[in-house]
């Protein structure tokens, strides 16, 4: 039974987590390889470790601190130690994480990291997928019509790249933002559509893509209140959202618009993306996502 709390526990880590989690590492050491691998090791650790010892009170801290010391270790054994150890000791020091408030999320500035302009633009959207929201090669590969060892080889050289670049990890400033926006926009879509019909052999309380993509438009608002496309873009989602469960009939058959109960369909986010949709008008800068 510990192992199959234990299983559960690491599964809806992954699930939920994952990319809220590399996004820290990443923003901490700036290598996101780096950061991958040693957050794969934690998952396995955990595997191993918590069917005998017992599931820990906040499994995400856990985690994350033992992908740290694996980070630290495995920079100290790298032959640009003793240049990057200073930072790196820096960026990696000891904290306590004992709530899910500790936990500051970066995975909006990995977005922005992401289609940074030193990276190719063809890919960035499958990098952000990956990166911030979890999704594997194989199904990257799938939407973007590409051999999967195609695009695993295209994302390893975009990880190199910022690596290698330096490219800061931060929200951009005001003059930059604009020119990264409508990357991020088409990669948040892109979860959310790679989530629309993935609904079957998910958890109950395991939230899927669209969850994911929903929270980052919301951010996406929040940061920048005054740009008429996140609005755009968030509105399109909650108006297909809101219709969720009239989509399907008992049988799990897809149900047209046009016969679908419309008192199935969610008031609270229609009327919310109404307002969305409104106040994104006011500023008369039509956008593919408004339209």
């Amino acid at each position: 039974m510990m192992t199959d709390d234990a299983r559960r526990t690491a599964d809806r880590a992954a699930r939920v987590s994952y990319g809220r989690l590399l996004a820290l590492l990443s923003s901490w050491s700036r290598d996101i390889a780096g950061a991958e691998d040693a957050l794969g090791d934690a998952f396995a650790t955990a595997l191993s470790n918590w069917p005998e010892r017992g599931v820990p009170e906040s499994p995400d801290a856990w985690l994350l601190s033992v992908a740290r010391n694996k980070l630290r270790n495995r920079y100290r054994h790298t032959a640009v130690r003793d240049a990057a150890q200073p930072e790196i000791e820096r960026r990696l020091a000891d904290r306590a994480f004992e709530n899910d408030d500790a936990f500051p999320d970066h995975r909006l500035k990995l977005l922005f990291v992401c289609a940074h302009p030193a990276i190719d633009p063809a890919i960035r959207t499958p990098l952000m997928l990956q990166t911030v929201l979890g999704l594997d090669a194989v199904k990257i590969a799938s939407a973007f019509l590409v051999a999967p060892t195609t695009m695993g080889q295209r994302l390893v050289r975009a990880k190199a790249k910022i690596k290698q670049s330096g490219v800061p990890f931060e929200v951009p400033t005001d003059e930059s933002l604009a020119g990264r926006l409508g990357d991020v926009l088409e990669a948040v879509y892109a979860a959310y559509r790679s989530g629309w019909d993935s609904i079957g052999g998910a958890a109950a309380d395991v939230p899927d893509l669209t969850d994911k993509a929903l929270f980052l438009g919301r951010l996406l608002v929040q940061l920048m209140p005054t740009e008429p496309e996140p609005k755009g873009l968030l509105a399109l989602m909650l108006y297909c959202e809101a219709r969720r469960t009239a989509r399907r009939n008992g049988d799990s058959r897809f149900v047209p618009l046009a016969e679908q109960d419309t008192r199935l369909w969610s008031r609270d986010m229609i009327i919310e993306a109404e307002g969305l949709l409104t106040s994104a008008a006011r500023s008369v800068q039509f956008g593919r996502f408004q339209c």
